[in-house]
């Protein structure tokens, strides 16, 4: 089975140009499109001008926080504050029930959002280990194996049954068993 990968956006080109609907494109228009060649694939001087332009095939994320400033974070939102200053001036004002309600209703607020922040934190870490580490790609008439991070827009991509997908792909043919 084949398949073209699609430009995605990337830390090089935030704003990338609105793409075509490649699911509506037969596969010889979608490979001129992104210039490349269903028979050959991508040359190497291509491949590096491609990767210059779009950046390496991966998702780039920021250094993990810990876990004690997403705790830290959920109590800095505006209406939290207010929520804050409310219970303040409840107690101070005599109302100690009312201060106890806010600043219950704030801790909890504040745990479940920690919660799941820390464990969308380990779903995403998950999903990463789970990503292709390398892929089979047509360049210049031979297949070859290298790692997904080095995937350009218009490599045609070879998948096999039980594979993991390295990028957005466009498929091009298969084959039945």
């Amino acid at each position: 089975m084949n398949a073209l990968s699609t430009p995605q956006a990337n830390s090089v080109d935030p704003t990338p140009p609105a793409s075509p609907a490649w699911h509506r494109l037969s596969s010889e228009e979608a490979a001129r499109q992104l210039g490349g060649d269903l028979a050959v694939g991508l040359t190497r001087d291509e491949v590096d001008r491609r990767a210059a332009q779009f950046g390496a095939n991966e998702i780039l994320e920021r250094p993990p926080r810990p876990p004690w400033r997403m705790l830290l974070d959920q109590f800095t939102d505006f209406m939290i504050l207010v929520l804050i200053g409310a219970a303040i001036i409840s107690g101070i004002i005599g109302e100690p029930a009312d201060a106890l309600a806010i600043v219950v209703i704030v801790l909890l607020n504040g745990a479940i959002g920690f919660i799941q922040e820390y464990r969308a934190e380990k779903a995403i870490a998950a999903l990463k280990l789970l990503a292709a580490q390398s892929a089979r790609v047509k360049r210049g008439g031979e297949t070859i194996v290298i790692p997904a991070v080095g995937l350009v827009p218009g490599d045609l991509v070879s998948i096999e049954a039980g594979d993991v997908l390295p990028a957005d792909l466009r498929l091009v043919d298969a084959a039945k068993f």
